[in-house]
């Protein structure tokens, strides 16, 4: 049975979705650099992915067909959160009982990292949608790496800081010391984020090669 191609690419494009917002809590060692060792999440293997994705299917389909699938990703953020909620709140049998407390860890995301997130996400997946959109009416369908990374790297940006600063920001301490602390976990982990996406570069090459081909 043959599998449309487009159905594959939106099927991949939920799956990093799903495990960014399900899994994505993990961190891990990333380089210690003199005193400061530095963390990354887990779902920044996943993220330019993602944000690849957006740029194959706006180079072969254009920008409106990325929105909608960008506005069910959403949805399924909503669900995911409200889903995970409903369950941890349930109680558990008695069968369940010991597991509970590691069900919850898991699953019971808190709300305010659930609507960082969310909000990160949404902002910087149109905003890479419509970068990439004006550089292709601006310069053509030249460039394509040139379009790919300038506006991945724009929205990688966007998306990092948003969820920084919404996700970690004490209302009980100063302004430069947030700034401060923000800027040195989102920093290497923005730069980290565009390293992945340059490498990824020759993947959306032939991502849209392979999607153009049966269209």
């Amino acid at each position: 049975m043959k599998i449309n191609k487009m159905d594959l690419l939106i099927a991949i494009y939920i799956f990093c979705i799903f495990a960014s917002e399900v899994m994505g809590a993990k961190t891990f060692p990333l380089i210690n650099i003199g005193w400061h060792q530095f963390n990354a999440s887990v779902a920044i293997f996943l993220l330019p992915i993602i944000f690849s994705i957006n740029d194959i299917v706006v180079e072969v389909y254009g920008k409106t067909r990325m929105r909608q699938i960008i506005r069910v990703s959403m949805m399924i953020i909503v669900l995911i959160v409200l889903t995970a909620t409903f369950f941890t709140l349930l109680p558990p049998s008695a069968r369940f009982m010991a597991t509970e407390a590691a069900y919850d860890t898991i699953f019971a995301t808190s709300i305010r990292m659930s609507i960082a997130s969310l909000a990160a996400f949404t902002f910087a997946d149109f905003l890479d949608v419509h970068i990439f959109s004006r550089l292709r009416e601006m310069i053509g369908t030249s460039k394509l790496w040139l379009r790919t990374n300038l506006s991945n790297i724009i929205a990688q940006f966007v998306d990092t800081f948003i969820f920084m600063t919404l996700a970690f920001y004490a209302f009980d301490q100063s302004f430069s010391s947030n700034a401060s602390f923000i800027l040195s976990i989102g920093i290497p982990y923005w730069i980290l984020k565009c390293l992945m996406s340059v490498i990824e570069t020759p993947f959306v090459y032939l991502g849209v090669y392979w999607l153009k081909k049966d269209k």
